[in-house]
């Protein structure tokens, strides 16, 4: 019977031992918090982003923990020569956090910008369906995985200048959904995480380095920290391997929908 057990056992020990992630945007926000809290849960970390200086102030925190990745999710072709090219001891991926994203600009439709409305897309949309490609097969070739799309109550929950980074979320809903039913034979997990007001980076890249305007949409309430989602996201990644998390809105108290927020002097 030992003899029998003795392979088996193994495999759960080196599956347990070798649990390697891949974090897209993984150099600041959500996307840094949840890196951090996966290295402290044991796993090793694969961190993408497009800013070498901030890869390589990770590597030296985290050390043999992380393998930095400097690509543009926007470029299909770089990022799957990097994806194709991984070290064999960090190829077997089986989780996947799709985090990469931004929103550009709040305007009305009318007044929109055409560059707002594309790099919206091409990061929300292609850069998500670009990664995803690219992971899947090496999940595929394991047999198990996790994949954690962020998307937003956005997804659902329009509001006024939004409609093209809502319309970006819903998509990311979408795909989540259909990506979960395509995936449904083969061992797979797929999760989304709808998160409401997050205080990160988010609201200054959407007013283009305009501070002053970026604070002014987390006065006078407590929104949700970077870390406060990467912590949800863990539970959903810790979860036992029958149960998938596959749907999680997590929002400030302050904030009842994409549009009632209760705000004190």
């Amino acid at each position: 019977m030992a003899t029998f057990l003795f392979p088996i056992f193994a495999d759960i020990l080196r599956i347990s031992m070798n649990q390697t992630a891949i974090v897209t945007g993984a150099t600041s926000g959500i996307g840094l918090e949840t890196t951090r809290l996966l290295i402290n849960a044991g796993w090793r970390v694969i961190i993408t982003g497009r800013r070498q200086d901030k890869l390589d102030e990770l590597s030296l925190e985290f050390g043999e923990k992380v393998l930095p990745l400097c690509f543009d999710v926007r470029n299909r072709e770089n990022l799957r020569q990097h994806i194709e090219n991984l070290p064999n001891d960090w190829n077997e991926i089986s989780l996947l956090i799709n985090n990469a994203g931004n929103a550009h600009g709040l305007d009305l439709f009318q007044d929109g910008s055409w560059d707002d409305w594309e790099a919206m897309i091409d990061i929300n949309v292609k850069g998500l369906l670009a990664v995803t490609e690219a992971v899947l097969p090496l999940m595929r070739k394991l047999g198990r995985g996790h994949i954690v799309n962020i998307g937003s109550i956005a997804g659902d929950q329009s509001y006024p200048k939004g409609s093209v980074y809502c319309a970006s979320k819903s998509a990311v809903s979408m795909i989540s959904d259909c990506l979960r039913i395509d995936l449904n034979t083969e061992g797979i997990k797929v999760s989304e995480i709808r998160p409401g007001m997050v205080e990160t980076d988010f609201s200054l890249v959407r007013f283009k380095g305009d501070r002053e305007r970026a604070e002014q949409v987390y006065k006078g309430l407590v929104p949700l920290s970077g870390k406060d989602v990467a912590e949800a996201i863990l539970w959903m990644v810790q979860a036992p391997a029958h149960v998938n998390l596959s749907e999680v809105v997590i929002m400030p108290l302050a904030q009842a929908s994409a549009r009632d927020f209760h705000r004190q002097a």
